[in-house]
């Protein structure tokens, strides 16, 4: 039993089954055990890769993207470029490498929104001598006011989110408690169904409301409408609403059981974006996309990028290079290219930007 099994196991036994949305935000961000708060989860060592610990060429088109839209947004002074869960700081290094070459003497304050102690100590050191200066936030509240930039690669899958099963009473939360012998805990539904739900679909399937997701994009949408800007959210998901579970844990980079060990796994599920545009677009932001990241990345010049790098390169590190390309762009079912997903929001006054469709 993990220390946050026995702290959620007392919390079931004096309240009842908790919601999965709870267990999320215990097991990722509880203050001493949350698994974001107390280790670095990514790279080999780690239970996950991203794209920017996969190849340098991935930051550095999102520099590229960044300097197109400011050069977009006609703004001269400065700018507040903000990413949201920044893992080890790879990615925003990237791009400022890039956005110095392709926006000389461009302004800017990074601002980055990050809970993890650990992860904040390796976005120091990797942001050392940026060039700009630099904040930490616990909450994207706290940025200042004023046009932004807002990166979020990877980050909405993290939110927490509620499940519901349509059973013939109506749509009954999924909740979490404990088995018989209380060493384990298992999933079950509560009793009666939740008020205010009516969406049709047939008995026994899984619907999941991503509710701390939709609350941010309502907010990221309501400042860019309101302050100008564009925010650019990359994450695995779907374009379709539909019914299912995405639900799952990563450690040491394969699925595991999400309810063995809390507080030792990474917690995700996928993005909805219909959810997202909905929630941006009745606050007044435009939306740009999603389109696949393939796409995304081939329309800013990856391999334009990479043909620049295998010049210089040897051969082994040519290899690399095309191998890197390949896992961004590969356009399977579960490939990275297609799986993942490239979404735009902006102010109202940014109708077109760089790499995305015109806005919808």
């Amino acid at each position: 039993m993990t220390p946050l099994f026995r702290l959620i196991a007392q919390e079931i036994r004096d309240g009842g089954p908790i919601g999965l949305d709870r267990y999320m935000t215990l097991c990722l961000g509880h203050p001493e055990h949350g698994y974001y708060r107390t280790r670095d989860p990514l790279g080999r060592a780690g239970d996950f890769v991203t794209a920017p610990e996969i190849s340098q060429m991935f930051g550095e088109l999102i520099g590229v993207w960044v300097a197109a839209t400011r050069a977009a947004m006609g703004h001269d002074g400065p700018l507040h470029l903000v990413e949201l869960g920044p893992g080890r700081g790879t990615l925003m290094a990237d791009a400022l490498r890039a956005l110095r070459a392709a926006a000389p003497g461009a302004a800017f304050s990074i601002h980055l929104v990050e809970t993890s102690p650990v992860l904040r100590a390796a976005q120091r050191q990797r942001l050392d001598g940026a060039g700009f200066p630099v904040a930490w936030h616990d909450t994207v509240e706290t940025v200042p006011d004023g046009p932004a930039i807002v990166l979020a690669n990877e980050f909405f899958d993290a939110l927490p989110v509620r499940q519901f099963e349509r059973t013939t009473r109506g749509w009954c939360e999924r909740r979490i408690g404990l088995s018989e012998d209380g060493t384990a805990l298992r999933f079950g539904l509560a009793p009666e169904p939740t008020p205010g739900l009516d969406r049709a679909g047939p008995t026994g399937v899984l619907m999941t409301v991503p509710a701390a997701g939709l609350d941010l994009a309502r907010r990221l949408g309501r400042r860019l409408a309101r302050q100008g800007g564009a925010g650019l959210v990359i994450d695995y998901g779907h374009t379709r609403p539909g019914f299912g579970d995405s639900f799952q844990a990563l450690a040491g980079h394969r699925f595991a059981d999400p309810l063995a060990a809390p507080g030792e796994a990474d917690l995700t599920t996928h993005v909805d974006f219909t959810a997202l545009t909905q929630a941006a677009t009745a606050e007044g932001a435009l939306v740009h996309g999603p389109v696949d990241q393939r796409d995304f990345l081939l329309a800013l010049g990856l391999p334009l990028r990479a043909d620049r790098l295998k010049a210089k390169a040897t051969p082994a590190q040519a290899e690399a290079i095309d191998a890197a390309v390949a896992r961004l762009t590969d356009p399977s079912r579960r490939g990275m290219g297609a799986l993942f997903k490239v979404l735009a929001l902006s102010g109202p006054a940014l109708a077109a930007l760089p790499a995305l469709p015109a806005a919808a």
